[in-house]
């Protein structure tokens, strides 16, 4: 199973990617000095890029331990 660990890193680094590029994202916003609506919506945007992210993590973290514990 160790064709499973390499392809697993590689969904779990971008997915730290899309987690940094969405913090990037929200300080950008709050300097910006947006008023509370503007803020929630942006917020809401980016929310998805967030849990999306999370999501390919998760699943590459899953992918490596698989494959270490099956290899």
């Amino acid at each position: 199973m160790d064709w499973l660990i390499l392809p697993g890193a590689v969904l779990s680094a971008l997915g730290l990617v899309g987690l940094v590029a969405s913090a990037v994202k929200i300080v950008k916003a709050r300097r910006q000095g947006l008023d509370d609506d503007a803020m929630r919506a942006q917020l809401g945007r980016v929310m998805a890029l967030n849990m999306g992210s999370l999501f390919l993590s998760v699943i590459g973290l899953m992918m490596v331990v698989v494959g270490v514990l099956m290899g």
